[in-house]
């Protein structure tokens, strides 16, 4: 998983991008869904979508990771003073934690760094509980995204809906609903980790 940019990185770090992302993009990419037990942001940056976050479910146990150990020293500043909060170095494709063991994974404006954004999938719901969610948003493969991220040379593979949803769904999720908002410029996702019962059929899951 590479590191974004310094222009994205100093970006993350603005003052406006903190208000924006806290009061509008958190709220948008929830959809009503509330978070709770052990919660992963993977992929958090400066930590503004996490302090948002815990803030909102102070009963959420929040474990927020990056793979850039300059955002991880921002973050672990920013979020210092949240008793909910833990920050750690991590890679999505290849994540230090156990099976089965999140309640949620969040995943907020990063699929498009991941460069084998499959792999990143393969283990979100491999640490997710059965049942467990990943949900968040990102960039869709627009001419406009595109040419921003040649612009500032940062390391990127653009994603469509269409195949986000496919690649979700080919991981082993169910449940998958990909929404496009702005004009088609971002889409929102959920998915869930399948139930198994004893009888080996998948349970019921909450509606995408």
């Amino acid at each position: 998983m590479p590191r974004m940019s310094a222009i994205e990185a100093a970006f993350c770090r603005a003052a406006p991008w903190k208000v924006f992302s806290q009061r509008v993009l958190l709220p948008w990419a929830l959809d009503g869904h509330v978070i709770f037990g052990e919660v992963l942001e993977v992929g958090a940056g400066s930590g503004a979508m996490a302090e948002a976050a815990a803030r909102r479910f102070p009963e959420a146990s929040i474990t927020v990771t990056d793979v850039d150990a300059a955002m991880v020293a921002v973050a672990r500043a920013r979020l210092a003073p949240l008793p909910n909060l833990r920050v750690r170095t991590a890679d999505m494709t290849s994540l230090p934690f156990a099976t089965d063991r999140f309640d949620a994974v969040m995943s907020n404006l990063v699929l498009h760094h991941v460069i084998s954004w499959r792999d990143g999938a393969a283990e979100a719901l491999r640490v997710l509980k059965p049942g467990g969610v990943l949900l968040g948003y990102d960039l869709t493969n627009t001419l406009l995204a595109r040419f921003v991220h040649h612009a500032d040379r940062s390391p990127h593979r653009m994603v469509s809906a269409e195949e986000l949803l496919e690649g979700l769904a080919a991981a082993g999720f169910t449940g998958v609903n990909v929404q496009e908002a702005a004009r088609d410029h971002l889409m929102r996702f959920r998915a869930y980790k399948p139930v198994r019962t004893r009888t080996g059929v998948d349970a019921p899951l909450p509606p995408g």
